[in-house]
This record gives C-alpha cells, sequence and structure tokens, in this order.
C-alpha cells in the first residue's frame, strides 16, 4: 500500500511520546502501511460465497449482502477464522519484510548500523481484522468476536493484552493520513473500551472511490501539488496518484480530533510525510 519517510511536527503527550522513543520534533519515521492485499481480497471473496449459503440454511437474515456471516462453531465459521488467521500472517510477514528492507536501505545511504540509527519498531498491528475478546455488555463479562473494518484496535492502559512498553500508555494506534497532509499515532482509552470495544478510526477514509478518483483527478496536478509542499514521491503506477491523491480522503486532522474529543482515543504524535512510496 504505502511507506513515508515523516517528521515528528506536533508532540501532543511528551510522557507517551517518550515511551515510544519520540523526543523532539522534527524526529525522522517511516511508516509503513500494508495488509494481505489480494490474498485477504480472495479471503473475503471466498467465505462471502460459503457464509450466504450458511445463510440460507440457518435462516440468518441481514439488511446487506456485504454483512454476510455465519455462526462462529459452524463450519463455514471456522473456515473463515482460519483463512483470515492465514492471511492475517502473511500480512504481518509482509511488513516484517518491509520493515528490514527500509533499514537496511537507511544504513546502506547513512552508512551506519540500523541500530546505530536507533531504528526499532514502536508498533505493528494489523487491523480490518476479527479478534476474540472479552468485554462488557449490558454489565456482564462476555466473549465476543470483534471484527473490526476501517476500524483498529484501541485497548486503554493497563490491558492484559498490551505490551509490557505501553502499559502506562495505552495501545498505540498508527492513523494513517493522505500523502499530502498527516498521520497520527493516538492511544487507546477506557472511554473506548466502554463505548466502542476498544476501537477507535485507522485512518483518513476515502471521500471519492478510486474510481472517481482516477476521473476526476489529474496526475500532473497531484504531483505538482506535492511538488509545493516538498513532498517526494516514487509510485508502481500512474494511477495509484490519482487514487491516493489528499483530496481522495477525508479530512485526517478532523478524524483523529474527533476520536481525540470524543475520548475513544487520545492524540500523542503528529507524524508529516517528506517522502512517500506507493505500491
Amino acid at each position: 500500500h504505502y511507506a513515508e519517510i515523516q517528521v515528528v511536527e506536533e508532540i501532543y503527550d511528551e510522557f507517551v511520546a517518550k515511551k515510544m522513543g519520540i523526543d523532539q520534533k522534527g524526529q525522522v519515521c517511516v511508516m509503513i502501511h500494508s495488509g494481505s492485499r489480494g490474498l485477504g481480497h480472495q479471503v473475503a471473496t471466498d467465505a462471502l460465497v460459503e457464509m450466504e449459503r450458511a445463510m440460507a440454511r440457518d435462516n440468518i437474515q441481514v439488511n446487506d449482502r456485504q454483512l454476510a456471516c455465519a455462526r462462529i462453531q459452524s463450519t463455514e465459521g471456522q473456515n473463515y477464522l482460519a483463512a483470515m488467521a492465514a492471511a492475517a500472517n502473511y500480512a504481518w510477514v509482509n511488513r516484517s519484510s518491509m520493515t528490514f528492507l527500509t533499514r537496511q536501505a537507511f544504513s546502506k545511504v547513512f552508512n551506519q548500523s540500523p541500530e546505530d540509527l536507533d531504528m526499532f519498531m514502536i508498533y505493528d498491528v494489523s487491523h480490518n481484522i476479527a479478534k476474540i475478546e472479552e468485554h462488557m455488555v449490558d454489565g456482564k463479562e462476555m466473549q465476543l468476536l470483534v471484527h473490526r473494518k476501517g476500524a483498529t484496535r484501541a485497548f486503554p492502559p493497563h490491558h492484559p493484552l498490551i505490551p509490557v512498553d505501553y502499559q502506562l500508555t495505552g495501545q498505540p494506534v498508527i492513523v494513517g493520513g493522505t500523502m499530502g497532509t498527516c498521520s497520527y499515532v493516538l492511544t487507546g482509552t477506557n472511554v473506548g473500551m466502554r463505548d466502542t470495544f476498544g476501537s477507535t478510526c485507522h485512518g483518513a477514509g476515502r471521500a471519492l472511490s478510486r474510481n472517481k478518483s482516477r476521473n476526476n483527478l489529474d496526475y500532473k496536478d497531484v504531483l505538482g501539488r506535492l511538488e509545493e509542499m516538498g513532498i517526494s514521491i516514487r509510485v508502481a503506477s500512474p494511477k495509484l496518484v490519482m487514487e491516493e491523491a489528499p483530496e481522495s480522503y477525508k479530512d485526517v486532522i478532523q478524524v483523529a480530533e474527533t476520536c481525540h474529543s470524543a475520548g475513544i482515543s487520545k492524540k500523542a504524535i503528529k507524524l508529516k510525510p517528506i517522502a512517500v512510496v506507493k505500491g
């Protein structure tokens, strides 16, 4: 999907930032966003067909075909969870490989080891995934399968599933913006755990479909605007420039502010892009 070289533009919470190894404005970070891509899409397509049959068999009715589902313990439900886990593992290896190559590239350019350049990983997380979790429902603790689409997990401080390093801060939440604006790192809260099953936004969200972006935007105009902002870009194909143009997405500043104001996650760091690779 993308890799961005970014610089820290704002620090909203110094304690949280320091726990993540961020201690000053202007610090350079790399954000990598990629998942299971075509494999994940195929898993979903195959499951949709299986689950539509299961719904007819078990008399399950939904408002929209895209909400196709099956009972968790059914053959179809278990098949989906296994295939989804395989796709998530593939996505993790995908990001790990890109992280390794990024560290190697920086090491080659600066003639220092990644360790000397302080290139450690702040956090890696899957979104668009279903997870078995414990949540309070009507005053009772229940085991639920929480499926986050266009959202990401944002657990609060002291939650047992958060790594030790972030027990006092809450789970880091990586919010990718657009290549012409900015990105954020937020943290999870108790309010989010109570109100949104420990979830918050995972990005700006599209304002224009990929098709509309290709038809309405001009490749050279988008590149010109990015150049004016001092942002370098490298893309696999010109159509990606239009599909991923800043105008194709909602305002990430407003999205992050809304989540912060609602209390479902807290702003920690704001990052601005200086170089973008789209693939």
